[in-house]
């Protein structure tokens, strides 16, 4: 089946990368621009470009997180999120720079030819407005 070019397809495809990253909260500051990655989108890595606003405690991970603006985020503009989760947009700093190679490293091959958008599947955001990996999902949350 062949979808249409903006409609995201869903291929569960393993995340061993963000679950494991060692990043600490003090990585970001407030006015960093962020990228969540989330999938392909034609050869190239794609997510959700962001603001880091504030920190905030992420309850998913009951570590400190960052309150996180998203322009085009319509009803859901603002989510808290772990630092693991995130990479500069910026600025190329070098654990950033090592995640996102790392990342195209695993993802790219698996999805070579495809021009659709592949969600990859790896987000949810919760009833609290918290991006949470489905690594660090609870059960009953």
């Amino acid at each position: 089946m062949v979808l249409p070019p903006n409609i995201p397809a869903f291929a569960p495809t393993p995340d061993p990368l963000t679950p494991v990253r060692d990043i600490t909260h003090q990585h970001f500051h407030p006015s960093d621009q962020v990228v969540v990655l989330k999938g392909v989108v034609a050869g190239e890595l794609w997510g959700d470009a962001m603001r880091v606003v504030a920190p905030s405690w992420h309850t998913p991970t009951d570590e400190d997180g960052w309150r996180l603006y998203n322009a085009t985020g319509g009803a859901q503009s603002y989510t808290t999120a772990h630092p693991r989760y995130m990479v500069h947009l910026q600025r190329r700093c070098p654990d950033c720079l090592i995640h996102l190679r790392a990342m195209e490293d695993h993802l790219l091959p698996k999805h070579t030819g495809h021009e659709a958008l592949v969600d990859c599947g790896w987000y949810t955001v919760t009833a609290l407005g918290q991006l949470v990996h489905i690594a660090d999902a609870r059960s009953g949350r």
